[in-house]
């Protein structure tokens, strides 16, 4: 019979795969290796997720490393925008693509007409080489030649046909610009190896495990690897919940008893979103304030406490002040809100280092 992990072991298992134990001092390139990627679909607040696991970092050099190309943002898993390096990129793009093309084919190859795939592949990354391009430029050029054919249906199928990557200045700190394209091979200037699917697994399981398959599923996005997972040589472990969990037998587990620090995490991080089952973060209480974050991928930034959901977090300018609000869903401890106020503290220095700071406690959530 398998050993069965707690709900505690498992999220303190969790934090600390996900470096959120204590920060690193691995560099953004190795983190965004060991997490498999950060979630990056808006430009900016992944930086935070950064923030949250390395000691000392500069948010300079990793938009520095977007500009030098070891770093990228593109379309990866579950079909949303991720900041990875340039091997992963390479070698998880080919990985991916089926969960790619399946989304496509369902939503945009339908609404094409007499277009064949293999020009408009062609087609489309002779444009984004020329000249990165955003979608809406490129689907004009492309329906200059495939008239009476949706211009924006024409670039997304690009988008599945030809592996895309966000170019600077979108990304990068305290800069902003078109959502401009190119190809991952002339933005690289080379090709990569694909990853191969047991290597997925086992790097998901290495900072997310243990975990079930449908956990790596829902973070790829990927579908049948119940069959890659049955080939390896994994240990199995059983949630409180009777659910087979899987994990590398190289990983130790973390101690349910060990103390955690209060964190402010950033909207859209996999921590959360890379499970099927949240519950190793997701409270009952947060399915009851917040059942849309739990749903679906919106943005709520979160905070945890003892490694759980406790509240959330906002910030507002005005007049060179940026105050930090930390919503307590529940009153926390004294302890527990005089942690969170020195890390809102903390964070509102890294966020805003030039403006006038104010950080205020609130009970409730931000938003119903």
């Amino acid at each position: 019979m398998e050993p069965v992990l707690s709900l505690r072991a498992l999220n303190r298992t969790a934090l600390e795969r996900q470096l959120l134990l204590r920060r690193t001092d691995l560099s953004a390139i190795e983190v965004a290796e060991h997490l498999v990627g950060l979630q990056a679909q808006t430009p900016h607040t992944w930086y935070a997720g950064l923030w949250n696991r390395i000691e000392g970092f500069d948010p300079l050099v990793a938009s520095a490393l977007l500009e030098s190309r070891e770093l990228v943002r593109i379309v990866l898993q579950r079909g949303t925008i991720h900041l990875v390096s340039a091997r992963d990129c390479l070698g998880l793009r080919p990985l991916i693509e089926p969960m790619i093309e399946r989304g496509t084919r369902s939503t945009f190859v339908r609404k094409l007409d007499g277009v064949d795939l293999g020009e408009l592949g062609r087609a489309g990354r002779a444009l984004v080489e020329e000249k990165a391009l955003t979608f809406a430029d490129l689907g004009a050029a492309l329906a200059e030649r495939w008239p009476g054919n949706d211009a924006h249906a024409l670039s997304q199928v690009v988008r599945w046909l030809v592996p895309l990557v966000q170019v600077p200045p979108r990304g990068l700190w305290g800069q902003s610009g078109p959502i401009a394209h190119t190809s991952a091979e002339a933005w690289l200037g080379r090709t990569g190896s694909p990853l191969e699917a047991r290597e997925m697994v086992t790097r998901y399981l290495r900072a997310f495990g243990p975990a079930s398959v449908k956990d790596v599923q829902t973070w790829s996005g990927l579908t049948r690897l119940a069959e890659v997972v049955k080939g390896m040589d994994l240990v199995r472990y059983r949630g409180e919940d009777d659910r087979v969990l899987y994990d590398v037998p190289e990983m130790s587990l973390t101690s349910a008893e060990i103390s955690v620090p209060v964190r402010f995490m950033y909207d859209f991080d996999n921590a959360f979103i890379g499970y099927a089952d949240r519950s190793r973060f997701i409270t009952p209480q947060a399915l009851e304030v917040a059942p849309a974050f739990v749903k679906a991928n919106v943005q709520w930034r979160l905070i945890l406490v003892d490694g759980f959901t406790a509240g959330d977090w906002t910030t507002t300018s005005a007049k060179g002040t940026t105050t930090l609000t930390v919503h307590q869903w529940k009153p926390f401890a004294p302890s527990d809100l005089d942690e969170a106020m020195a890390e809102g503290a903390r964070l509102l220095e890294f966020l805003a280092p030039q403006d006038r700071h104010e950080i205020v406690a609130a009970l409730g959530p931000s938003r119903a």
